[in-house]
């Protein structure tokens, strides 16, 4: 019998008010589902502006299983909340995912199973974007993901049929061994995580269609697009030890 426990589950959050309960209602019905022991939440804010932070007090009041921490930063910063969620989290395999619902708790499950069975170090929650477009894109946003893979694919190498997922699994030692290789900003920690690391790692997709966000916007922004295209630059240069 497989022994699944010693969960992390980390999400940054921004100006979520009107996800996070049902967020955490839906993991936690997974949690039971699965019977997790040794299992924790960490919700890491960016400084939201709206009643995320009051929520966040009411649930962790009511969940023991359920931590948070607020990012008080100028200049927002998911790859850098995660980093917070990693530093303090208390398990050994961590799965990261939005808060706004587009990552579908129900699949954690999933993640976890083909996680520990094939004894993984990174399993990825793949939209597998050339072969559908699930509801959660618009056409623009399908179309600029399928270039940017594409792009990803082709100067660092195909790990992965999703590498802009924000969706995973993975084991913290790899981020405690390699944090200081890391490119350590924007919003496209995944690419970072297997693309900076040295060591060969055993990387797997698990598919699964993404939701259409329930409420709030999307933090995509040219900036956004601008850091992963520095660090797609950085990476291809590291790759055949370029120097600029």
């Amino acid at each position: 019998l497989m022994k699944i426990n010693n969960i992390s589950i980390v999400i940054p959050i921004l100006n979520e008010e009107k996800n996070l309960i049902r967020l955490i209602k839906e993991i936690e019905d997974v949690k039971n589902q699965m019977n997790l022991n040794n299992f924790e939440i960490i919700l890491v804010d960016d400084n939201s502006t709206d009643n995320t932070c009051k929520i966040l007090n009411n649930i962790k009041s009511k969940k023991k299983f359920v931590r948070y921490f607020i990012r008080k930063k100028k200049r927002r910063d998911l790859t850098q909340s995660l980093f917070i969620g990693f530093n303090r989290s208390l398990y050994e395999n961590i799965v990261v995912m939005d808060g706004d619902l587009q990552h579908p708790p129900r699949y954690i499950k999933k993640l976890l199973q083909v996680f520990f069975k094939n004894k993984a170090d990174v399993v990825i929650g793949s939209r597998n974007l050339f072969k559908k477009r699930g509801p959660g894109l618009n056409f623009f946003r399908f179309i600029s993901s399928l270039f940017i893979i594409y792009i990803i694919n082709f100067l660092l190498d195909n790990k992965t049929t999703d590498p802009l997922s924000g969706f995973f699994i993975f084991k913290k030692r790899i981020y405690k061994k390699n944090k200081k290789k890391l490119f350590g900003q924007g919003y496209k920690i995944l690419a970072d995580i297997i693309y900076s690391c040295p060591e060969k790692l055993k990387i797997l997709d698990c598919d699964i269609f993404f939701d259409s966000r329930k409420s709030g916007k999307s933090k995509m922004n040219l900036l956004v697009l601008l850091q992963l295209i520095i660090f797609i630059i950085k990476s291809f240069l590291l790759k055949w030890k370029i120097r600029i």
